[in-house]
C-alpha cells in the first residue's frame, strides 16, 4: 500500500509517469510529454514574455479563455490522477487498501482542484473589473478624450500622457460631488518617470480652452466678481465637476461624465497640458481599495485630524499621531489623505501624493496574487474613467515602467502664482509646470530656465515673472521629516 500511494503521488507530480510505471507506457509516455512540453511554454512565457502577459489580463475575451483553459487543464490532470492509480491498483487488492486508495486519490484531486477553482473565480474577477469599469472606444461617450487609438503602439506620437487624477466626495452628507482631490499626472512614456501636479481646490477663475463652448460663458474663467468668500465656494475648481454641467448640461457633447470632461478641459488649459484621460476615485469606497491592499504605509510628519470642523471650532476626536512607516488601514489612509482640522491644503496636497506614492508600493505581485477578489470587488466600486478597453495593454506595460521609475511633485509657490487670490497667474502656472516636465524628474535644487508656454492665451491678470519648476522626488518628499509644527 505505500508502495502504491506513493506511485500514485509520483503520477500526480508528474502527469503521465504513473501510467508508465502502472504498464500503459504509449499513453502515459504521451500524458508525459505534453505536460513537460506545457511547463516549458510556461517557463519561456514567463522568463521572456512577462509584460505581454501581464498586458493580456486586461482584455476580457483573454480572460474568458484563461478561465476554460485553467478548467480544462485541472480536469484532464485530475483525469490522469485517477487513471494512473487504477493503472497502479493491483485486481487482488483488500478493501481497506482501495477504500485508502480512493481517499488518497480524493485528497489529491482537491489539492488540484481548489487552486484551480480560485484560480478561474480570479481571472472571471479580474474580467469583470474590466468589463465594468473600462469601456470600449465605441461603446462609450467622452467629449474630451482622444478620438482615435492606435492599438498597436499608442504612444509612437505621444512622447508624454497626461491623466487626471479625481478624488470626488460625493458622501450622502453632502449635496452633488466636490472634486476635493485634482491632481495631473503626466508620464514620460519612454522611461515612466511621472510628474504629479496638484491644483488647489480653491482656484477660481479657472480658465477655458478658445475653441470650447464654454469659453463663450466664461471669457475670463469660471468666476465672478464681488462675491463674498462664502459665495465663491460655487466658483471655484473643487465646484465646476458639479456646477457646469447643471447650468449648462451637454454643452460640450455627448458625454457619459459630464463633470469630468468639464475639468479635464479647465484644468488643461491651466496647466497648459493636453489633458488624454481621466481616473476618478469615489472616495466613499477608497477606505475598501486600501484594505483589500492589506493597508500602507506612510510616514507621518505632523498629526492628522481625523475629523474636526476648523471654522466652527469643533476640535476632533481622533488624531493619526507622527511617526515614522506606519500602517494604516483604510479608514485611516482616507483621513490621512483628506484630515484638513489645523491644515492647509498644501499639507493635504503633499499628504495625498503620499498615498497614492504608498498604494502604488502595496500593489507588489504577491499582494496582487493572494488579495486579487477583494482588490478587483473593490476597485468596481471605486473606479470611473474614459480610458478605453483597447488601450489597457498598453496602459498596463507603462504602469510598469512608471512603478520602477521616478515619481516626483511638481512644486507650485503659491505666493507667486498667486493661487490663493481671487484671479491666479495661469499664464505663469503654464510656464511652470512646462519648465517642470520638460526637466529631468529628478530631485531638482536649482532653478531651471522656463520654456515658452504651448498656450497663446493672454492671462486675465498681469504675469509675474513665473518661478522656477523644480521636481521632487516623493521618496525624499514623503520620507520622515517632522517640522515640529503641530495642529493644536
Amino acid at each position: 500500500m505505500p508502495k502504491l500511494l506513493g506511485f500514485t503521488l509520483l503520477g500526480a507530480l508528474l502527469p503521465g509517469l504513473g501510467l508508465i510505471i502502472g504498464g500503459r507506457r504509449k499513453l502515459g509516455a504521451f500524458v508525459l510529454t505534453v505536460f513537460l512540453a506545457l511547463v516549458g511554454v510556461a517557463a519561456y512565457v514567463a522568463l521572456t514574455r512577462r509584460d505581454e502577459v501581464i498586458a493580456a489580463a486586461v482584455v476580457p475575451s483573454r480572460l474568458l479563455i484563461t478561465s476554460v483553459l485553467i478548467a480544462a487543464l485541472a480536469f484532464g490532470w485530475i483525469v490522469v490522477v485517477v487513471g494512473s492509480h487504477r493503472s497502479l491498483r493491483p485486481a487482488t487488492g483488500g478493501a481497506g487498501g482501495r477504500v485508502a486508495g480512493a481517499l488518497f486519490v480524493g485528497v489529491l484531486c482537491f489539492a488540484i482542484a481548489a487552486p484551480a477553482a480560485i484560480g478561474v473565480q480570479t481571472v472571471l474577477a479580474q474580467r469583470t473589473l474590466v468589463q465594468d469599469v473600462f469601456q470600449s472606444q465605441g461603446e462609450s461617450k467622452s467629449a474630451t478624450r482622444p478620438t482615435t487609438v492606435n492599438v498597436k503602439d499608442p504612444w509612437e506620437d505621444r512622447p508624454r500622457l497626461n491623466l487626471l487624477l479625481l478624488g470626488g466626495d460625493d458622501a450622502p452628507s453632502r449635496e452633488g460631488v466636490r472634486t476635493d482631490t485634482v491632481i495631473v499626472a503626466s508620464i514620460d512614456t519612454k522611461t515612466g518617470n511621472t510628474s504629479l501636479v496638484s491644483m488647489p481646490r480653491n482656484l477660481t477663475f479657472m480658465p477655458f480652452p478658445a475653441d470650447s463652448p464654454l469659453r463663450k460663458f466664461y471669457p475670463d474663467g469660471f468666476g465672478k466678481e464681488g462675491l463674498s468668500l462664502d459665495g465663491r465656494l460655487e466658483w471655484m475648481l473643487t465646484a465646476m465637476y458639479q456646477n457646469i454641467p447643471d447650468a449648462h448640461p451637454g454643452i460640450l457633447g455627448p458625454s457619459d461624465n459630464e463633470g469630468a470632461d468639464v475639468v479635464k478641459q479647465s484644468v488643461g488649459e491651466a496647466t497648459g497640458l493636453k489633458i488624454d484621460y481621466y481616473l476618478q476615485v469615489n472616495l466613499q469606497s477608497f477606505p475598501e481599495i486600501v484594505d483589500a491592499l492589506g493597508g500602507i504605509t506612510v510616514n507621518v510628519n505632523e498629526r492628522v485630524a481625523m475629523g474636526g470642523i476648523s471654522s466652527s471650532h469643533i476640535p476632533p476626536k481622533e488624531w493619526i499621531e507622527p511617526g515614522p512607516r506606519q500602517h494604516l488601514d483604510g479608514r485611516h489612509a482616507l483621513w490621512f489623505a483628506r484630515g484638513r482640522y489645523g491644515a492647509d491644503d498644501d499639507q493635504r496636497q503633499v499628504r495625498q501624493r503620499c498615498v497614492i506614492k504608498a498604494i502604488v508600493d502595496a500593489a507588489d505581485p504577491q499582494t496582487l496574487v493572494t488579495k486579487y477578489k477583494a482588490i478587483a470587488k473593490a476597485g468596481q466600486h471605486l473606479l470611473r474613467t474614459d480610458i478605453p478597453q483597447e488601450l489597457l495593454p498598453a496602459m498596463v506595460e507603462l504602469a510598469l515602467k512608471v512603478k520602477s521609475a521616478t515619481v516626483s511633485n511638481v512644486t507650485l509657490d503659491s505666493e507667486k502664482l498667486r493661487l490663493k487670490y481671487l484671479h491666479p497667474d495661469y499664464q505663469a502656472l503654464r510656464e511652470t509646470v512646462q519648465s517642470a516636465v520638460d526637466s529631468d524628474p529628478a530631485p531638482a535644487t536649482t532653478p531651471v530656465t522656463p520654456t515658452t508656454p504651448t498656450t497663446t492665451r493672454k492671462p486675465t491678470t498681469p504675469t509675474t515673472t513665473p518661478p522656477p519648476g523644480p521636481t521632487q522626488n516623493l521618496a525624499d518628499a514623503c520620507a520622515y521629516n517632522p517640522s515640529g509644527d503641530q495642529p493644536n
